[in-house]
């Protein structure tokens, strides 16, 4: 039975609020420090968190849209501009550039943002990404640039989404956690079928005019930077000076230098933030580059095979919807590395069978036992992570995973322009098997805050 306990906080208010009254010029409020409740079932949602959910969950929307349509977009981007693919993975670097510059100032920025401005400020960033594509043919470094604008917004708006469902008391965390992370793939569902039909419909000269379909990204986004403003009124602010009636009842809040510090020897965060390295490198590369290995390799029609994505992240939507349960019942360890067994082997028929349709099965399946891997392992990483380093942890998982999202897809396109995009195969076989052994290697957490 645990014991609820509160600790009571005096707020210094700006130095006008004094020339008001003296009496008012502090204000004390409690916190309650009880543990969520060890049945870990929803106690009766109210509509501002309600609220809050759906903003977190469009937003993983919108980033799944931005990065669902790349894999769509590359082969027309890589002929209207004339680049090849080692040139055009540029922009998986401009995407890791704008996550490490993220982790880099994450927590420093906490330290001064409270949770709704930086939920703000992450979907203002992919709205001025998305207006500078959507324009006939931007400059080529311009839109490489958009990527880090993209990137770095996400890293934002995604860490804070994911800190404030896996913190949030009343709820499922492993089930909440894999629906935000099924909304993700249902924007990359949706995006190859609004990219490739617009990259696909010629003008007037036969060109692509594949940059008018981040119009679409850009309305949502700017959906998604008004409905944050809304959710999160009640902390879309400067956070406020706190300290303790009684110092010797509260410990001193840590400095951002001693937050890294901690995260930064703390096995779990090393051990976890590896294994998301080869997971997304797994994602990234497999949804990045399919279309052109079966248009270069297996001869398929563009036109057609831009929508092989979908089944791909078709499959991701699916796994992230039905797999939580099944994995939380019968053990997280267990189950992710039968899942990358499972993986392994509907890869091996993606590469030996040279066929297009066993190929787009193949990867559907992949996507479907892959889905559940990042909720997974991020609920994992939120129980073992002490909770003062958890907002700048998350933000070093995803910087990692991002740099495996970006670096893998980047060695397959230079690899690819020497010895062709066939490389794709072992490069996925690989990063499966590493994913793999590394889950091996990560603590049990002693206690399950779901």
């Amino acid at each position: 039975m645990s014991t609820a306990t509160t600790t009571t906080y005096t707020v210094e208010l700006p130095s006008d609020a004094e020339n008001v009254s003296r009496s008012t010029a502090r204000a004390s409020f409690q916190v309650d420090d009880s543990p969520p409740s060890e049945d870990g079932q929803t106690q009766g949602l109210t509509k501002s968190v309600l609220l809050k959910l759906a903003s977190a969950a469009f937003s993983f929307f919108v980033s799944g849209v931005n990065d669902g349509s790349i894999g769509a977009l590359i082969p027309h981007i890589i002929r209207d501009y004339g680049v090849t693919t080692a040139i055009v993975s540029a922009l998986y670097a401009a995407s890791f550039v704008g996550w490490l510059s993220a982790a880099l100032s994450n927590t420093h920025l906490n330290h001064r943002l409270d949770l709704g401005a930086m939920m703000v400020l992450g979907a203002a960033f992919q709205v001025v990404a998305h207006a500078l594509r959507a324009w006939p043919t931007p400059p080529f470094g311009l839109f490489i640039t958009t990527f880090w604008f993209a990137s770095i917004g996400q890293a934002f708006q995604d860490t804070q989404a994911n800190t404030y469902v896996a913190t949030e008391k009343g709820l499922t965390v492993h089930r909440w956690l894999g629906f935000i992370h099924a909304m993700y793939m249902a924007g990359c569902l949706v995006a190859p079928f609004a990219a490739s039909p617009i990259a696909s419909s010629p003008s007037g000269d036969g060109s692509s005019q594949w940059y008018l379909f981040y119009t679409v990204p850009l309305g949502l986004g700017v959906a998604n930077l008004a409905l944050a403003m809304v959710a999160f009124r009640d902390t879309f602010r400067f956070r406020p000076r706190v300290r303790a009636l009684d110092p010797s009842t509260v410990a001193p809040e840590k400095s951002a230098s001693a937050l890294i510090k901690e995260t930064l020897t703390t096995r779990s965060v090393w051990v976890i933030s590896l294994f998301f390295f080869f997971h997304l490198g797994v994602c990234v590369t497999a949804g990045g580059w399919v279309v052109e290995y079966l248009v270069d390799v297996r001869d398929g029609d563009l036109r057609q095979m831009g929508y092989v994505p979908a089944g791909f992240s078709g499959g991701c939507l699916l796994g992230r919807l039905l797999l939580p349960d099944p994995t939380h019942k019968f053990g997280e360890r267990r189950m992710i590395f039968i899942y990358c067994l499972f993986c392994l082997a509907f890869q091996l028929v993606f590469w030996l069978v040279p066929n297009i349709i066993a190929a787009s099965i193949a990867i559907s399946f992949l996507g479907f036992f892959l889905g559940p891997f990042f909720a997974t392992a991020l609920g994992v990483g939120t129980r073992l992570f002490p909770p003062d380093i958890r907002s700048t942890a998350l933000p070093f998982l995803f910087v990692f995973a991002q740099l495996g999202g970006s670096l893998f897809p980047i060695v397959t396109g230079i690899l690819g322009a020497h010895v062709g995009v066939s490389v794709l195969q072992p490069v996925l076989a690989g990063l499966i098997s590493a994913s793999a052994i590394v889950w091996l290697f990560v603590p049990q957490p002693q206690t399950k805050r779901e």
